[in-house]
């Protein structure tokens, strides 16, 4: 009769024992869903809770009363509990332990995929925001005074260059700035 000591990716790794053994190790090992669950396990529980009060499955008293025993809930089975009378489109959904957590045995971790390097801007984000909100300043300064010159139908003095010319200036200096250091070679 075969045990199964644990689970991996869809692998499952199994041994074969008597069943004197089996029932020996079923009596120690804790059966999964008696597993303490995390308050992540909880959280998603609570998140699932909110989608069926929100698809009107359960009424805000039933809402507020599963939640609050979901956020004290110590087992999975506590937590699948709350969930068995909610239906999902593929079934009814069941909080397990993560395949990574065996009961006894697990199989060693694969190894992770080297990371592919973070693309560098051309300008950061920073000087990026910066140049946005000038240009938000700069045109809504040019539009008041667009609309001042308008409706007084004189021409007026371009003040709007006093706003846009040393501030532009100011920002432009920086971002050259930040670019040469950037571009700088690397000793």
């Amino acid at each position: 009769m075969p045990l199964t000591l644990g689970v991996r990716d869809r692998e499952m790794v199994t041994t074969m024992a008597t069943e004197g053994d089996a029932a020996e190790q079923a009596r120690q090992e804790p059966v999964p869903s008696q597993f303490r669950a995390s308050h992540g396990d909880r959280q998603l529980v609570a998140d699932r809770l909110r989608e069926a009060l929100d698809e009107r499955r359960l009424t805000l008293d039933e809402y507020d009363e599963r939640v609050k025993v979901a956020y004290s809930a110590s087992t999975y089975d506590d937590l699948n509990a709350l969930l068995r009378d909610i239906p999902t489109q593929s079934g009814v959904l069941e909080i397990r332990p993560h395949a990574g957590r065996a009961t006894q045995a697990s199989t060693p971790p694969a190894p992770e995929r080297p990371r592919k390097p973070a693309k560098t801007r051309r300008v950061p984000l920073a000087i990026s925001i910066l140049w946005t909100i000038w240009t938000g300043i700069v045109a809504i300064n040019v539009a008041v005074w667009l609309i001042v010159m308008v409706t007084t139908g004189n021409l007026i003095y371009p003040w709007p260059i006093w706003v846009a010319g040393p501030t532009g200036a100011a920002l432009l200096a920086v971002t050259i700035g930040v670019q040469a250091i950037r571009n700088r070679p690397e000793d």
